[in-house]
């Protein structure tokens, strides 16, 4: 679930590009979801629904960024993050922050590049 529009756009599309801005593991009920992985797993699929919302898909992703709040969570990370791109993966930078808007452990954002 995403703020009131007049705080953010969920994505702006520049040309061939989508800038998606970030996105938490909130689920359907707009709580946020308990666990690193859920969070996560939950965070991929808004982000997937907001890339969809622009015409493309997470297969469009050239870049993404990911926001960790506990660097022990790194590695487990890699290991999920890897299986949203079966073709290849984009490019990516982690960040390890103090804290993430609503206590979230995990936010994510992207560019996407529409061919």
């Amino acid at each position: 679930m995403s703020l009131p529009l007049k705080f953010y756009s969920p994505y702006v599309r520049a040309g061939d590009f989508v800038f998606c801005s970030g996105q938490l593991g909130i689920g359907e009920n707009a709580e946020l979801l308990e666990s690193f992985e859920a969070q996560f797993d939950q965070a991929m699929t808004n982000l997937s629904s907001v890339l969809a919302e622009a015409g493309c898909s997470m297969a469009n992703i050239v870049k993404a960024t990911v926001f960790l709040v506990d660097a022990e969570n790194f590695s487990r990370m890699n290991e999920i993050y890897v299986s949203y791109f079966p073709e290849s993966l984009p490019a990516r930078s982690s960040v390890i922050v103090k804290e993430l808007p609503r206590g979230a452990l995990v936010e994510i954002e992207a560019i996407a590049h529409i061919s």
